[in-house]
Formats: C-alpha cells, sequence, structure tokens
C-alpha cells in the first residue's frame, strides 16, 4: 500500500482519491458501477472512498447504496444523500464537502463511463502533476458507442466551435469523466454560472482561463440508455 499522509493544505489524505457518483435512478446500475469501480481501484497502490449522492431516488437507488455500504464497509462507501434533485453541480460541492482525498474523480453511474479508465487518469495525472484530467473521446483510440449520427454531430459540433473561438486546450469539452485537484474543483465550481449541458464545458474553459494545468486522458463512451 502505498503512504499516506495529511495535506496540510486542506486537510485531505494525499494518494487518496474521491469518487463522486451522482445518482437519480441507477438502482439497476449502481451495484454494477460500484463493484466495477472497487474492481480497478483495489488492484492500484491508492487509497479511495466513493461517495454516493444520490438526490431522493424514487427507485431505491439508496436502498441499493446502503445494501454496498454493508458489504465494502462505510470507510469504502460513503452515503451523502439529499432529498431532491438539486443539479450536478449543488451535488459535486454536496460531495466535496465529505471528501476526505486530495484528488477528485467524478464520473457518471449509468455505466457510460467504465472504471477501467480511472487508472489511466490517475498514471496522466501524476504524470505532469496535472490540476485537472478530462476524459477524452477524440484522440487516440477513445470514442462512442451508442450514439446516433445526430448526437455524435451536435457534440463534435460543439466541441470544434469551441475549440475555435475559447481555445481551451483539452479535445473534449461535454464530458464529465474528470479527475481534478480538490482545491481547483472547489475553486472552478465557485466561479462556474452555467448549468445542464453547458456545466461541463465551462469547468474546462474556466480552468485554463485560471492558469490551471489539463491533461487529457482517452476514454470509451457507451450510451446505456436515453
Amino acid at each position: 500500500m502505498a503512504e499516506v499522509r495529511g495535506d496540510e493544505r486542506n486537510g485531505a489524505v494525499e494518494n487518496k482519491y474521491s469518487i463522486l457518483l451522482p445518482t437519480y435512478n441507477e438502482h439497476d446500475n449502481l451495484a454494477i458501477i460500484v463493484w466495477l469501480i472497487v474492481n480497478y481501484m483495489d488492484k492500484s497502490d491508492y487509497e479511495y472512498e466513493i461517495i454516493i449522492i444520490d438526490d431522493g431516488s424514487p427507485d431505491g437507488t439508496l436502498e441499493v447504496g446502503k445494501q454496498l455500504e454493508k458489504i465494502y464497509g462505510s470507510e469504502k462507501i460513503v452515503l451523502r444523500p439529499r432529498e431532491k434533485k438539486l443539479g450536478l453541480g449543488t451535488a459535486y460541492i454536496h460531495g466535496i464537502k465529505h471528501a476526505t482525498g486530495n484528488s477528485i474523480l467524478i464520473m457518471d453511474a449509468d455505466l457510460s463511463h467504465h472504471p477501467k479508465f480511472i487508472p489511466e487518469f490517475i498514471k496522466k495525472q501524476k504524470s505532469g502533476n496535472f490540476d485537472v484530467v478530462s476524459g477524452t473521446r477524440y484522440i487516440g483510440s477513445g470514442g462512442v458507442f451508442g450514439w446516433d449520427f445526430k448526437r455524435k454531430l451536435i457534440s463534435r459540433g460543439a466541441n470544434f466551435l469551441t475549440q475555435l473561438l475559447l481555445r481551451p486546450g483539452a479535445s473534449d469539452l461535454t464530458g464529465s469523466f474528470r479527475l481534478y485537484k480538490k482545491d481547483v474543483l472547489q475553486k472552478l465550481i465557485e466561479t462556474c454560472v452555467s448549468k445542464g449541458y453547458v456545466f461541463q464545458m465551462e469547468m474546462i474553459v474556466r480552468a485554463r482561463q485560471q492558469g490551471y494545468t489539463i491533461g487529457e486522458a482517452r476514454i470509451f463512451l457507451l450510451l446505456i440508455k436515453n
């Protein structure tokens, strides 16, 4: 196991990764995504925790989370539910408050983001001490499966226009599979004003504007449900 010590700047633990999983109606997917995360992270030399932020799902997602907590333990599975759906940005803020790692990985809980890529994010971050590592479908052998032509075209178009106008220094601006240093994520969320689809794009653009370093890790994106 890698050496772990306190980070005096923000009270977080060095070489510990807090994985935020915002959920809403993920009853059928939550156990699978958690099992995959545990499987890949247990093979690494890093401490980690999975913080599940459920926004009052009516399908029993939280109950699945409680069972997972019993199986894996409360140090590994951290349940921090909210009463209702309040938005992705506030879910991140809520998760950050309870995160004990000095790095935070955000990903979707619907299986569109495969945890097998997490070690690549960590490797990339350490290779250049990057403030942000963004998953990208648009370099190397990355890609998208399950999207129709129209959705691919919209995504490509949005990325192209933003690259042309803002030059953010990242090839995939609309994805939500990313690794941040904890203090960097806190500061970026505080300055972002967008909601919905544009939120992730603004995060990367502001990261570049504020002088944070950005690395990229190639990923595949799989559309599981509409």
